[in-house]
């Protein structure tokens, strides 16, 4: 056992059992000694409450199956929940009724049940062979795992090597390592009863490759004689397999009961003894079976069956024939309660038939349906994917496959969502089927980061399905124009929304919008106001699935509050409905037209959020409000790093809109720092292939640097593609904008700097309005008006600093300095004393919200709230929460 790694899980618990709860991973392969590590820092413990759950490889489609496992000794504290918490996860356990659940919702209820135990005494949860969690218990668990700082609660992880588990990761990890070969030897050694050949020993110790697992039980399949003379050795293969192999030799020694009984217990991973002995009953396995199957020490039979080793659960099972697999599960099928368990038991019934069963495959849609309500995707995919193995009606069986399809999708598998839209493709599929099928391929290869092949499935959906055709022109325009302007994909779609027949009868919001887009993507800006009105319109059930487009839409419009109006109306909808994997990508809209109107402390608050979130979910990141925060920064340590790791990130993922986006944000950064050279350059790429979204982030910065530069037609051409945008639009932020840059191109811009400041001023965009203070101020001091430009300076100055615009900041200083004045030194303010975790907890408190509140809102624990606020009134220097909304408000 390594020494390293058993003190590392040591001072995890004893950091628990202090106040100071953890987690950790222990990784490692098939027969390392993940198990046996565990138990041996585990066992003996004193004044610790130990919940252990091992992931079983049947239980993975059943929605918190391991959370139900985990929580079995603490399901009577459930009631002391507060009382939306102590739905969600009674509904997600089938220990009530109610609607769908969201999974934080439940994973904060899980977290509550954990913390309120821990009153009494420390709690030690250990999830071994977490690579066979359930998806949603994987989500719950990752997520209390990663919220326990402040508890008396430990986590630790038990997974193969081999497996990737999304949820877990950024937990520390201790990986066990194989032995080294003079350990192994005198492990193997230790094992050795009889004599053995020196080249058997030696091709064991190959073979095992400093697995201990392998060590110990491969002497054991050999037996003395092939131990003594080398006959006979199989030929090389993994350690697990090996392993299984060894297992399976010692239950074919077993009497044929004791096998069955092994069976019983590798089909019902819950271990529940009485299931187990009735079943056992029912197929007529002897009292001895018990006895020999413990003394084979392959099994512990008790208050809950145990396999000595996850493999020996997989070796049994995997070793049956289909036909004892089925005699088995239709035992377990006929002694689980109908009413108590009516799920496990249709998953038994399925389990036990060869042959197809329109009434268990009618039973096992009803489960999918209530896995739905329980909000579990992963389970319903299941039931109904089995459902569809069960129906022989060819066109039915289709119909099954899609909809098993659809789940999957919804549950992020979609690998398994496309089998299963081939197997249905394989089998008499309708017109409405296939279009169900190109969407689905078309949604998979979307969500899976693969949006430019999503455009030729919408494409075809669109060929198929004449009556919803420009619905799905409409996604593929989506699609095509998240990958890039400029990239085939976005030309298809284009190209086929061009071509798209006039709609039929009335005419639809869709409908609408895709002319509207398609003429504004050919250079038609008459049709600024319509897109705008149907931004407007943020509760149209049309932005619902189409955040991405109506994200790039307002920031192409200029219109910022209409961007964090879409934002919020998806943070609000996604909160009430518990749609994960829309709630981050909303936050991060939220902090990207944040970072816009220069308030980086709600910028740094809602990316913090998003990210607690996306580490649960898997949502891959977006990184544009992170982006233009940094670039408003103007910290050449913090900015270029982030800028240079973004541009690798999307060149390799082939996403030129998130290319351009990187070089509007560097232009932005340079020109604050008067870095002009710098910030032409990088504003010319942002703008050559015409993204949305470059007109207002890109060109007004290509304009500014142009003028520094002093390359004037550069700058009136960009100035003059920019005015006619800004005059389409129309919004204060869009004028405001022109009458800056035109001040900087006019000989006489009096006026113009005025118009800039009091409309950017009217639009709430502070870095802006201190930008077209700078450039008024200036303009002043050379006009021989010091005094009118000092004002304008140090109002541009104030702003800047208290943003928390370095950059800038220092030009202000540099020109109020040239005007005759020193800018006061600003000290540090919220956002660089604070971490993102304690900004957001100070912004909530700072409005009121008690601390319950701010747990429920951020997914934490109350007492996690408070751990923070203490380090946040320390570094504010501050007593009060009242104190707080004061400093926070001066910040703001």
């Amino acid at each position: 056992m390594p020494p390293a790694a058993r003190a590392v899980l040591v001072d995890l618990l004893a950091g628990a059992r202090a106040g100071r709860g953890g987690a950790a991973v222990v990784r490692g392969e098939a027969g390392i000694g993940k198990t046996t590590l565990l138990r041996h820092v585990t066992d003996g413990l004193s004044g610790v409450r130990l919940l252990w759950v091992n992931g079983a490889e049947f239980e993975a489609d059943f929605a918190y199956a391991a959370v139900h496992q985990l929580t079995r000794p603490l399901h009577e504290r459930i009631g002391g929940l507060p009382a939306a918490q102590r739905n969600a996860l009674a509904v997600a356990l089938g220990l009530g009724e109610g609607g769908t659940p969201s999974r934080f919702a439940v994973g904060l209820a899980l977290l509550g049940l954990l913390s309120d135990a821990a009153r009494e005494q420390s709690v030690v949860c250990v999830v071994d062979d977490a690579q066979w969690l359930d998806r949603a218990s994987a989500q719950a668990l990752a997520f209390v795992a990663r919220r326990v700082a402040n508890e008396s609660v430990a986590f630790v992880f038990g997974v193969r090597d081999a497996h990737v588990i999304a949820e877990l990761e950024g937990l520390p990890v201790l990986t066990l390592p194989r032995l080294s070969d003079q350990v192994a030897r005198r492990l193997l050694a230790s094992s050795l009863l009889g004599p053995v050949d020196d080249q058997v020993r030696e091709r064991i110790l190959a073979e095992a490759r400093g697995n201990p697992l392998a060590l110990l039980e491969l002497p054991r399949r050999l037996g003395p004689a092939v131990l003594a003379g080398g006959f006979g050795l199989p030929t090389p293969v993994s350690p697990a397999s090996r392993i299984e192999q060894s297992y399976q030799q010692q239950v074919s020694r077993l009497s044929e009961d004791a096998r069955v009984l092994l069976l019983v217990a590798a089909a019902e991973p819950l271990g529940d003894p009485g299931l187990l002995w009735r079943a056992a009953d029912l197929l007529g396995v002897g009292p001895q079976a018990g006895p020999e199957a413990e003394a084979s020490e392959l099994i512990e039979l008790g208050g809950q069956s145990r396999f000595r080793h996850p493999l020996v659960r997989s070796a049994v099972y995997t070793a049956a024939s289909p036909a004892e697999r089925r005699r088995v599960h239709g035992a377990l099928a006929q002694v689980t309660d109908p009413l108590t368990a009516p799920d496990r038991r249709s998953w038994h019934r399925a389990q036990s038939l060869s042959r197809p069963d329109e009434e268990v495959a009618a039973d096992l849609l009803r489960c999918a349906e209530r896995a739905r309500r329980r909000g579990g995707a992963a389970a319903e995919a299941a039931f109904l994917e089995q459902a569809t193995g069960l129906t022989a009606e060819p066109r039915l069986r289709a119909e099954r496959s899609l909809a098993a399809a659809r789940a999957a999708m919804e549950a992020g598998s979609f690998e398994s969502a496309l089998t299963l839209v081939e197997a249905a493709e394989g089998g008499p599929i309708d017109a409405t089927g296939r279009v169900q099928a190109e969407l689905l391929r078309g949604r998979a290869a979307f969500f899976g980061d693969g949006a430019a092949d999503a455009v030729g499935h919408l494409v075809a959906a669109a060929d198929l399905d004449p009556g919803r055709a420009r619905t799905h022109l409409l996604d593929a325009l989506q699609a095509g124009l998240v990958v890039g302007r400029s990239s085939p994909a976005a030309r298809d779609a284009l190209a086929a929304a061009r071509r798209a027949p006039a709609p039929a009868g009335e005419r639809s919001t869709a409908d609408e919008l895709l002319d509207a887009l398609v003429g504004y993507l050919d250079g038609d800006l008459a049709v600024v106001p319509v897109l705008l009105g149907m931004l407007s319109d943020v509760a149209d059930p049309l932005w619902a699935g189409r955040l991405s487009l109506a994200a790039l839409l307002a920031v192409e419009l200029w219109d910022v509050a209409l961007e964090d109006r879409l934002a919020g109306r998806a943070v609000d909808s996604a909160r009430a409905g518990g749609t994960l994997m829309v709630l981050p990508v909303g936050l991060w809209m939220q902090a990207m037209a944040a970072a816009q109107r220069g308030d980086l402390l709600d910028a740094a608050a809602l990316n913090s959020e998003a990210d607690g979130i996306a580490e649960v979910t898997g949502v891959p990141p977006h990184w544009y409000g992170r982006l233009f925060a940094a670039a408003v920064r103007g910290v050449d340590a913090e900015a270029r790093p982030l800028f240079d790791r973004v541009l690798a990130e999307s060149h390799a993922r082939r996403k030129g809109m998130l290319t351009a986006t990187v070089h509007a944000a560097a232009a932005l950064h340079a020109n604050g720092v008067a870095d002009h050279r710098a910030a032409l350059a990088s504003a010319r790429l942002a703008v050559a292939d015409g993204d949305l979204g470059t007109s207002s982030l890109a060109l007004p910065e290509l304009v500014e640097a142009a003028v520094r530069c002093g390359e004037q037609d550069t700058a009136q051409e960009a100035f003059a593609r920019l005015s006619r945008h800004a005059s389409a639009a129309g919004t204060d932020w869009a004028l405001g904008v022109r009458a800056a840059l035109a001040a900087l191109l006019s000989d006489d811009p009096a006026e113009l700097h005025a118009e800039a400041v009091a409309r950017l001023d009217a639009a709430g965009l502070r870095v802006w309005r201190g930008r077209a203070l700078l450039h008024q101020g200036a303009w002043l001091r050379r006009d021989g008006r010091r005094g009118q430009a000092r004002e304008a300076l140090r109002t541009a100055h104030e702003l800047f600093t208290a943003v928390g615009a370095e950059g800038f900041a220092e030009r202000a200083r540099v020109e109020l300095a040239a005007a005759g004045e020193q800018a006061r030194p600003a000290g540090l303010g919220a956002v660089e004393l604070l971490t993102g975790q304690e900004l957001n907890i100070a912004r909530l408190v700072a409005t009121g919200a008690t601390s319950r509140e701010v747990a429920d809102r951020l997914f934490l624990s109350p007492r996690t709230i408070d751990a923070h606020l203490r380090s946040v009134f320390r570094k504010l220097d501050v007593t009060s929460r009242r104190q707080l909304a004061d400093v926070l408000g001066r910040d703001a």
